[in-house]
C-alpha cells in the first residue's frame, strides 16, 4: 500500500541482524494472540523474563503459541542462574528440551561465574542450541573496564556464542547505561570497535534508549528487552516513520 516511499532497506526474519528480542513479563495467551497479529513479522525472539516462567500456569501452551507462529522463545537468563546455583543445569536443559526449545540465554549478571567455566559452557551448549550469552552485572554499583567488556565479548563468541547481549535490565539503568538512562558512549564505542554491532544484541527497553541505537547503527541494528506494547513502535523508529528518527533516515 505504501510502495511510494522510499524506507530504510530492513532485513527480514529469520534475521541475523535488525533483531527485535521482547521481554514477556507474564503476558497472558491472548496478549500473545494480541502480539502475534500485530507485530508477528517485527518479533524475532521472545525472551520469558526472569523467572517468570516458573509461575506461567500455561507455560507449555505459551511457547507453543509463539514458536507455531514462527517466533523463537527463551527462558530468562536469572531462571538459569537459578538452576545453576542449585545445580540443576541438566534438569533445566532438559525442560527447554521438553518445550522444543532451540535457544538459551547463558547469563551470569548476578551470580558469580568464573570466566573459563563460562565458556566451557557455551562451547558445549553451542552444539546444541543457539546460545545468546550475557555481559554485564545487574549491580548498578558494579563497574566494568571497558577492556574487560570487550575481552568478555569476545571470548564468549569464539565460544560459540550467537549474540551477545550488552546489559542493561528492564529498567535500561545498568550495564551499559548511567544511572539515569543515559548510554554510556565511551563504552561502546570502545566495544563496537572490537566487535561487529552485529554480533550484539542491545538491551534497549526505553525509547530513548531505542533512538540513540538506530541513529547510531542503523535501521538493522538488535535490540532487546523490548516491551510487547512497543514493538510496532520501535519499527516505526527502525523506519524513519517516528518523529525521533525521521531526520535520520528522510
Amino acid at each position: 500500500m505504501f510502495d511510494y516511499l522510499t524506507l530504510p532497506k530492513r532485513t527480514v526474519k529469520p534475521r541475523e541482524s535488525g533483531i527485535t528480542h521482547v521481554l514477556d513479563k507474564g503476558s497472558s495467551l491472548q496478549q500473545v494472540r494480541d502480539l502475534i497479529e500485530v507485530a508477528r513479522d517485527c518479533v524475532d525472539i521472545v525472551k520469558l523474563g526472569w523467572g517468570t516462567a516458573v509461575v506461567t500456569p500455561n507455560l507449555k501452551e505459551k511457547v507453543e503459541l509463539y514458536q507455531s507462529n514462527g517466533i523463537p522463545v527463551c527462558f530468562g537468563g536469572t531462571f538459569f542462574e537459578v538452576c545453576l546455583r542449585q545445580d540443576k543445569l541438566e534438569e533445566y536443559l532438559a525442560t527447554v528440551r521438553d518445550l522444543g526449545m532451540d535457544l538459551i540465554e547463558v547469563s551470569d549478571g548476578t551470580i558469580a561465574m568464573d570466566e573459563d567455566d563460562k565458556v566451557a559452557l557455551l562451547n558445549r551448549l553451542s552444539k546444541e542450541f543457539r546460545v545468546l550469552s550475557e555481559v554485564g552485572s545487574k549491580d548498578a554499583e558494579v563497574v566494568i573496564a571497558p577492556y574487560k567488556w570487550v575481552d568478555s565479548i569476545k571470548r564468549e563468541l569464539d565460544a560459540g556464542a550467537w549474540k551477545v547481549i550488552t546489559e542493561g535490565r528492564e529498567s535500561g539503568t545498568v550495564g551499559i547505561y548511567q544511572a539515569g538512562g543515559d548510554v554510556k558512549e565511551g563504552l561502546l564505542d570502545e566495544i563496537v570497535q572490537a566487535v561487529s554491532a552485529e554480533s550484539l544484541l542491545f538491551e534497549a527497553p526505553v525509547k530513548s534508549q531505542q533512538t540513540w541505537f538506530i541513529k547510531q547503527f542503523g535501521a538493522n541494528v538488535n535490540l532487546g528487552n523490548i516491551p510487547p506494547d512497543e514493538v510496532v513502535s520501535v519499527e516505526t523508529l527502525r523506519l524513519g516513520v517516528r518523529g525521533d528518527t525521521l531526520l535520520t533516515f528522510h
